[in-house]
């Protein structure tokens, strides 16, 4: 049963990318006469036309993240698995790859500037100042969340049969190697003219090596420095510092190497773990066993507690995977840049969110296999993907042991691109905020300092419930963050929205999918703010995304009716302007 589920949303995400993706390609137009800004403002440093397959590599493992493996696993755990489908389903294919797709389309029309631009120019200076806001404050928790995710799947944690459940120290130490691997492949590729299917075969083979020599690693973490607390404190620490350099490091250099190899490892993940959940569905080894529906009144979650009601809170933990704001700023913040032609934007932007789709289906069955049981609840969703991963995996002879650490290795990769990626835009939003130079170095070391202040804080932060509980980092901020990034999603749609009506092109396909997202957000922070089970910094930033996000509805509205506005000017590639 889980590989016809599996084959069935793989079959309906490549129908809807050949009709549905069609269909919203011809309402934005686009087409491969226009020039993009990656030619007509090329400096070598942001702005840096990339191949297809390599932009695809950065642009799919930056919008992963560990969001469609954690929100989906939390979603299937809580609501049941079948909920957690048909969202991701429907919403990959209606909200999320219209939402990417459109954003992304909207800022190479725009010399690649961000949404918060796009919001200036087609609503009011006030909508732009208050998205620039929204958005940094937006990159700043998915900073703090996969800070703090990263920082644990780095830690070895036992299991009960003393083997560790997650082998932490063996993913920091080949998460290293990877890190080198990926500048030695920016240097090949920049300073060589070797093929890039011959690169691609060598560094992959000595990365997967490095992944299966890996897995035997095990320490107590006492090879880490105590001076700046413990284990997970020195490790947020040093992947702040990582952030700090890969934000203002040339692309070519980091960027685009490391995000294209790692693009291999989510493709293991889509691939090798699709693959092998099949053969071992088939086989028998692997079978449904949690329920489809969860009741929310079950006894277990007397001791669990449950997230909340289906709606909204389902449609906001599962945000990578179905749909996700954090999305449009990698659309319109690096990808944008760097896009070679504009029906390259249709395969990455449509392409790229259903392909995180079949990784959120993945991720649910990786729940699906599981007891419904106070531990299953109680488990952390790295210690659940590692374990699913390695039984998919296993259906190919390997060994547990290294099927976990390719599911965790995997993990890392998702994680560690959405840090740096997320630190990159973050510099890019207050250097607009600010008008400063981005040319000027100065300025660029500037914007992201004052970017990794609050995670370094808040990384230093204890969370409790008014219960008394102790919570992780990342559990305490993923429901505002999930509220965050998906209000984000409805204010970047309504910008599209706002584009498309004023410039005299059809805009429902858009204004539908921006009307459900900002409904189910603001009465999720609604939820938020009023329940007495949420933490009190929770709440203090659900009441401050509340205001935010109902003032610039309010100005929407406001505006919506104002007259139409000449459309961007579009630069052709044969005939000069038009």
């Amino acid at each position: 049963m889980i590989a016809l589920l599996l084959l069935g949303s793989i079959a309906a995400f490549a129908l809807a990318y050949r009709l549905y993706g069609a269909f919203v390609a011809r309402r934005l137009e686009i087409s491969d006469r226009h020039a993009v800004p990656s030619e007509t403002l090329y400096d070598g440093t942001d702005y840096v036309p990339a191949r297809t397959a390599i932009l695809f590599g950065h642009h799919f493992s930056s919008i992963a993240g560990a969001g469609p493996i954690v929100g989906p696993i939390l979603a299937a755990m809580f609501f049941g698995w079948a909920p957690a489908l048909v969202w991701i389903i429907l919403g990959s294919i209606f909200v999320g790859g219209v939402h990417d797709f459109g954003s992304l389309v909207a800022s190479i029309r725009h010399k690649a500037r961000s949404i918060a631009e796009l919001a200036r120019q087609y609503m009011s200076p006030l909508a732009y100042k208050l998205f620039l806001a929204f958005i940094w404050l937006t990159l700043v928790y998915v900073i703090v969340v996969f800070l703090d995710l990263t920082a644990v799947s780095f830690i070895d944690t036992p299991g009960s049969t003393g083997a560790a459940e997650v082998q932490g120290t063996g993913v920091a130490v080949a998460s290293g190697i990877f890190m080198l691997l990926a500048i030695g492949l920016g240097i090949v590729l920049r300073r060589t003219q070797i093929k890039l299917w011959i690169a691609t075969t060598g560094f992959v083979a000595v990365l997967l090596a490095a992944a299966v020599w890996s897995s035997g690693i095990t320490s107590d973490g006492s090879y880490l420095p105590t001076l700046l607390g413990g284990p997970r404190e020195t490790w947020s620490v040093a992947l702040l510092v990582y952030c700090f350099i890969a934000s203002v490091t040339p692309v070519w250099a980091l960027l685009h190497p490391r995000d294209y190899l790692s693009s291999f490892m989510l493709y293991l993940a889509v691939l090798g773990g699709g693959i092998g959940l099949i053969l071992g569905s088939f086989s028998g080894r692997i079978a449904p066993v949690y329920p489809a529906f969860v009741n929310p009144s079950d006894p277990l979650f007397e001791t669990v507690p449950h997230l909340g009601p289906l709606f909204p809170i389902l449609f906001i933990t599962i945000a990578c995977g179905a749909c996700s704001g954090f999305h449009s700023m990698v659309s319109s913040g690096t990808t944008a840049k760097q896009v070679s032609c504009e029906t390259d934007a249709r395969r990455i932007g449509y392409g790229g969110m259903l392909t995180e789709g079949v990784v959120a289906v993945i991720s649910v069955a990786c729940v699906m296999m599981l007891g419904f049981n106070a531990q299953t609840l109680a488990q952390n969703p790295v210690t659940v993907y590692a374990q699913g991963m390695g039984s998919f995996l296993s259906s190919f002879g390997l060994p547990l042991r290294i099927g976990n650490m390719l599911g965790l290795l995997t993990l890392s990769t998702f994680l560690l691109t959405t840090l740096d990626t997320c630190t990159r835009l973050s510099r890019y939003v207050l250097q607009e905020l600010f008008d400063w130079d981005n040319r000027v170095a100065a300025n660029r070391v500037k914007a992201t300092l004052v970017s990794l202040i609050i995670p370094l804080i808040m990384a230093y932060t204890t969370y409790t419930t008014p219960s008394g509980v102790v919570l992780p980092v990342w559990r305490a901020i993923w429901p505002v963050f999930g509220s965050t990034n998906q209000l984000l999603a409805g204010l970047a749609l309504l910008a599209v929205t706002f584009w498309l009506k004023r410039t005299g092109r059809r805009w429902l396909f858009a204004g539908i999918p921006t009307l459900f997202m900002i409904a189910i957000t603001l009465s999720a922070l609604v939820l938020q703010m009023t329940s007495p089970a949420t933490a009190t910094p929770v709440r203090l930033i659900a009441i401050a995304l509340f205001v935010l996000g109902a003032v610039l509805v309010i100005e929407a509205i406001r505006i919506f009716g104002r007259p139409q506005l000449p459309r961007e000017t579009i630069i052709l590639r044969a005939e000069g302007a038009a």
